[in-house]
């Protein structure tokens, strides 16, 4: 028997894209949650509220901006070039997102009765980012629980897949064409194949190649 509920964090990209999908055979009912944290492409808010409204969950919109303002970076600030020095974070790393984002989505899922809440946070393919590592993830789960005194259950079904496997997954739940079409993960705001030169973009075309590889060899990646 499926579980009740659960809140989705979702951007309208491929991996929580994926995760909705995911979400779908799993829970009863489902919503989802997007925060506008002042991203320098507007789109990616707009592209969430379509693919939300296509799929008929509803959504929450959050406003976040202040992140932005608190954290400069390359994902909020047209003037900061998006780049990664070797040994250094990627500047499209934000202080603090996945700790605010997915604490925020907690309030938002004990005030609809949700116990779970998904994220398409992924340790394999993770560009570096420390809010992406599944340590991070169940430390937070812990303190989440005793804060609110609430039995949260943070999902993260992409922890432990790289972008090849991801789209298998998608494939797997009879979303591959949607995700490939409807998804926006290009930093510079290009839905679908993107820019095709931005680190997102880059990952995402990689796992795509070893993804359609694998497939017309007949085997799984």
């Amino acid at each position: 028997m499926k579980p009740n509920k659960a809140i989705v964090v979702f951007s309208g990209g491929q991996d929580s894209t994926t995760c909705l999908f995911w979400a779908r055979q799993r829970f009863d009912d489902i919503e989802v949650v997007t925060f506008d944290y002042g991203q320098r492409h507007k789109l990616e808010v707009e592209v969430a509220a379509k693919i939300a409204a296509d799929l008929g969950v509803k959504q929450h919109v959050l406003d976040m901006s202040l992140l932005g303002q608190l954290a400069p970076n390359a994902l909020t600030r047209s003037d900061i070039a998006i780049e990664q020095a070797e040994g250094e974070l990627p500047t499209t790393f934000v202080d603090g997102r996945n700790l605010l984002f997915l604490s925020f989505a907690a309030i938002v899922a004990k005030q609809i009765g949700a116990r779970h809440v998904v994220a398409g946070v992924c340790q394999t393919d993770f560009s570096g980012y420390p809010d992406c590592r599944d340590v991070f993830v169940k430390s937070l789960n812990v303190t989440l629980n005793l804060a609110m005194d609430y039995e949260f259950v943070l999902d993260t079904p992409l922890m432990w897949l790289n972008k090849a496997q991801t789209w298998q997954l998608a494939d797997d739940l009879g979303a591959y064409e949607y995700v490939r079409e409807r998804t926006l993960t290009c930093y510079e705001g290009v839905v679908a194949n993107g820019c095709g030169e931005c680190p997102a973009c880059v990952l995402r075309a990689r796992g795509l190649r070893e993804y359609e590889q694998a497939k017309r060899e007949g085997r799984r990646v």
